[in-house]
């Protein structure tokens, strides 16, 4: 198995900013960055990856990845074939790798930290419906989410669990089902530690995809986990956990499990 590195880059938000409108992406700040990682680095050299803001609204950033290539390789790259503009939005004088373990040790437990876009694709037509469409008891039945749809997973489990309408309270939190959502991307390569894994930012954001302006959930997971496959691991650590990881998703940074 190719040798996985992982990189850190310091990023100018405010340069970014400026380069992603001047392109039209400004509304979906992980496109932008998707194809300015690629227009630097290659197509796929550097994802999955994950923009980590400083605090305070600081204006500079640090982006990290998983890659396959060495830190020569993508300083050689960048200097040879990169825009102009990715010297002014990324330091690469700041540009760090690190060499991720060859092996993984079953039974192994790590803390992780990960961004998700929790989503399903649907097969079949799923009938929708809201709560206002409930209280002024309208005849008029709702208009299904169409097949082929992405849709909020969230959504999906309410949906398919109460087809008649969604009561008011009560049946499984939003944590849980992306919870179980994320364990599904994880099965074979490792379990996620339910009682140490909470949701911990959900806000509903845009996207860019196919001209097209698609709204769904962004959460972040921290939690831990047990290494099951070291193999199967490794792989899922570097193709990224779940839909959209060529756009800042599905990174899993690892860390220490606390004691």
């Amino acid at each position: 198995m190719t040798l996985l590195h992982m990189l850190s880059l310091p990023v100018d938000l405010r340069e970014l900013r400026r380069w992603s409108a001047s392109c039209g992406l400004e509304a979906d700040e992980g496109r932008a960055l998707h194809h300015l990682l690629c227009e630097t680095f290659g197509k796929g050299v550097a994802q999955p990856f994950r923009l980590m803001p400083g605090r305070g609204g600081a204006c500079l950033a640090h982006l990290y990845s998983y890659t396959s290539a060495s830190q020569q390789a993508l300083r050689q790259t960048a200097a040879e074939t990169g825009l102009p503009e990715s010297a002014r939005i990324f330091d690469m004088a700041g540009l760090a790798t690190k060499a991720m373990p060859e092996t993984w040790t079953p039974g192994r437990r790590l803390a992780f930290d990960v961004r998700l876009r929790p989503v399903r694709r649907l097969n079949n037509d799923l009938q929708g419906w809201s709560r206002e469409t409930a209280r002024i008891k309208t005849t008029k039945p709702a208009t299904p989410l169409k097949a082929g749809s992405e849709v909020d997973a969230f959504l999906v489990a309410r949906l398919r669990a109460n087809p008649r309408g969604l009561p008011e309270t009560g049946g499984p939190s939003r944590e849980e089902i992306y919870r179980d959502w994320f364990r599904e991307r994880l099965a074979g390569a490792a379990t996620v530690d339910d009682a140490g894994t909470r949701l911990v930012s959900h806000e509903r954001s845009i996207v860019l995809r196919g001209g097209q302006r698609i709204e769904g959930p962004d959460a972040i997971l921290h939690g831990a986990l047990v290494i099951e496959n070291p193999d199967l691991f490794a792989r899922l650590l570097a193709r990224g956990a779940g839909r959209h990881t060529a756009y800042g998703y599905g990174m899993m940074l690892l860390r220490p499990e606390p004691r």
